[in-house]
């Protein structure tokens, strides 16, 4: 039989799902109908008169009585894991707790009641975590939406929301999922990766990070471009550091994903719609409402809408050195991504004007990239400018050169310098802020091989 520790739960290797433990679905459906059992079993008058330690208690010794009645479906030897698990049902998130708990983890997928996978250090592993049955994950999805305010059901049967951990979840249930309910959970950790861990890791070098951070300090607005899980959101976070103590911050996300080291920072977050279709609010009007707070600076988590327009005029108009996430390829994608978005504003501004815009406001794009075997890169630092506004000039300080991948399948390769000399280096130095010449003097290969380092950076 299998044990009650989090090891016991992966796979050594990669086999196929249609070969789950039928001892182990078995399990699991027996403690389904042990937890009903024990539902029903409750006095739930007393419930608000005890304290939760009392509670536990009651439960834990209610379980082991049941267990032991059916003797039959849960030998002796098994018999702790099932109360173990049972207090899980109970009290967190049943067969999802023992991954809930594993710091290594950064995403929980649930495809199907026997197919859950995770990712670790940058690649996805498939678990021996199952469930009993469709009913059995649609129960833990409502019991995650249910702890953070929102439901789902088949009025409303998709769902994007927050843990009060930080872990942020998504959910979709039939009839919009069409093989059953499925469940996305990305976690994060208790303490956000800084410059200092990035840089051990391999994810940019000195000379990167000493120019990034000595434009955040210096007020120089920028945007961190890259796909899902390229690690946008991390390095946000850590390039924050270079933001002086006495500035005002405030934070907007769709889902409050930053974790800031800062002292004096103020975090909104949006509000979706309720059952009746109203009530939504949206990042355009939490900026809006942010110019009137005293911000020094206007941290978005992801631009994605009509917003772009707002961040731009801050920008413009007094707020330089706010900074943004967006999604996107590479960065001449980022600029055309964002020219979509300032359309979606409703105002038809001829492109020359928004590109112009767009230049004025944003001075760098820093490009994230995911690459083979789950590796985080900084690929591309790039200075924009559009000074005619027919086109963007986009000029690469720094970049990353993939040279192939290691016996492992991990990406590997160098970083490089090209020999620009960013413009805004200037501002930096009026600004009191020291940046190395010699880091844009040759252009060449930064003397870093990446495969030393490990793939976990930006989790």
């Amino acid at each position: 039989m299998k044990s009650v520790t989090a090891a016991s739960f992966f796979r050594n290797s990669h086999v196929s799902l249609d070969c789950a433990d039928s001892d182990e679905l078995q399990f699991q459906k027996t403690k389904v109908s042990i937890h009903e059992q024990l539902i029903d079993s409750l006095n739930l008058s007393i419930v608000s008169e005890i304290s939760h330690d009392e509670f536990a208690v009651e439960i834990r010794s209610l379980a082991s009585q049941l267990c032991k009645e059916r003797v039959k479906e849960i030998p002796p030897d098994n018999r702790d894991r099932m109360i173990i698990e049972l207090m899980d049902e109970v009290f967190g998130l049943g067969p999802l707790e023992v991954l809930m708990n594993d710091p290594e983890i950064s995403d929980i997928l649930v495809n199907s009641p026997q197919e859950v996978y995770v990712e670790r250090h940058g690649r996805l592993e498939v678990t021996d975590v199952i469930f009993a049955d469709a009913q059995h994950v649609t129960r833990i999805i409502q019991r995650l939406t249910s702890r953070v305010g929102r439901r789902i059901d088949e009025v409303s049967p998709m769902v994007d929301a927050r843990l009060p951990d930080g872990s942020r979840i998504n959910a979709v249930i039939p009839p919009l999922a069409l093989d059953g309910p499925v469940l996305s959970i990305r976690r994060f950790g208790a303490k956000p990766l800084g410059i200092d861990d990035l840089l051990k890791n391999g994810s940019v070098t000195n000379a990167m990070a000493d120019f990034l951070l000595a434009a955040v300090e210096s007020r120089v607005s920028f945007l961190i471009s890259g796909g899902t899980g390229a690690g946008k959101t991390t390095l946000l976070n850590a390039l924050s550091s270079g933001i002086p103590v006495d500035e005002r911050i405030v934070t907007i996300e769709d889902s409050a994903e930053l974790l800031l080291q800062n002292q004096h920072v103020v975090r909104m977050e949006t509000r979706p719609a309720n059952t009746e279709g109203r009530g939504e609010v949206m990042q355009r009007e939490l900026i809006r409402n942010a110019l009137r707070m005293r911000p020094d600076r206007i941290l978005i988590g992801e631009v994605r809408g009509a917003e772009a327009l707002d961040m731009l005029q801050a920008m413009n108009t007094g707020h330089e050195g706010s900074l943004s996430t967006i999604h996107a390829n590479d960065t001449r994608e980022a600029l055309a991504r964002l020219e979509i978005m300032v359309k979606m504003s409703g105002l038809d501004l001829p492109i020359p004007v928004i590109r112009q815009y767009i230049g004025a406001g944003i001075r760098l794009v820093v490009h994230a990239a995911r690459l083979k075997g789950g590796l985080r890169r900084v690929v591309r630092i790039s200075e924009i400018s559009c000074p005619d506004g027919e086109r963007f000039e986009v000029n690469d300080i720094f970049g990353f050169h993939q040279t192939g991948v290691d016996e492992n399948g991990i990406a590997k390769g160098e970083f490089y310098t090209t020999g620009y000399r960013p413009a805004c280096l200037n501002r930096i130095r009026l600004a009191g802020v020291h940046v190395s010449d010699r880091i844009f003097d040759k252009a060449g290969p930064v003397a870093m091989e990446t495969s030393e380092f490990p793939a976990s950076c930006f989790e």
